[in-house]
């Protein structure tokens, strides 16, 4: 039964959360709240782990949640309930691209999708930054989110925007980056 409604939870997750794995995240939120299978603190871990990790974030997600709630199998089915609405719509999609192709009204549906994305994006945004730079998750719900914040989270934060941004630090890779933040979070739960 957990399998089955694994399937069909990241099915839908997968069906709604257009622009990739970023846009996951809001349905992720609901989801723990809806089944308990993980709270905002393993999210934020599912995030960092997806992020550095390689593969798609949403389905390092899938896999995260599903191993966690029901083992190897449980990642598999998780994985593949995300992805199946996808594959569906590309086959759909493919069959009928080249009659629609200069469709203005395919064309409208696009760009709507587009804004739909960035809503998502924008939630995810708002998310992470909420569970990262403020403290006790479980105080919310009883007081304003700006109440406690998490100063040496914020000043990592503004310090890793500037070196991106306005240093000759910005034209290294990546992968850089992703070390350093490691290394500066392993040194500041010390």
């Amino acid at each position: 039964m957990v399998l089955l409604r694994l399937f069909f939870e990241f099915c839908r997750v997968g069906l709604f959360s257009v622009g990739g794995g970023l846009a996951t995240i809001p349905f992720l939120t609901d989801l723990g709240e809806r089944t308990a299978w993980f709270n905002s603190g393993d999210l934020a871990n599912m995030i960092a782990i997806s992020e550095s990790t390689p593969g798609p974030m949403g389905v390092n997600m899938a896999t995260y949640v599903g191993f966690h709630t029901a083992g190897v199998v449980g990642g598999v089915v998780a994985t593949l309930g995300l992805i199946f609405p996808s594959i569906v719509i590309i086959l759909v999609i493919a069959g009928f691209l080249e009659k629609f192709r200069q469709s203005k009204a395919v064309d409208a549906v696009f760009y709507g999708l587009r804004a739909a994305s960035v809503a998502l994006i924008t939630a995810a945004l708002l998310q992470v930054a909420k569970i990262a730079l403020f403290r006790e998750p479980e105080v919310w719900e009883s007081a304003p989110f700006y109440c406690y914040p998490q100063l040496g989270a914020i000043l990592l934060t503004v310090v890793i925007f500037v070196l991106v941004k306005f240093t000759p630090l910005k034209k290294l890779h990546p992968i850089c980056f992703i070390g350093l933040a490691a290394l500066a979070g392993v040194v500041l739960q010390m």
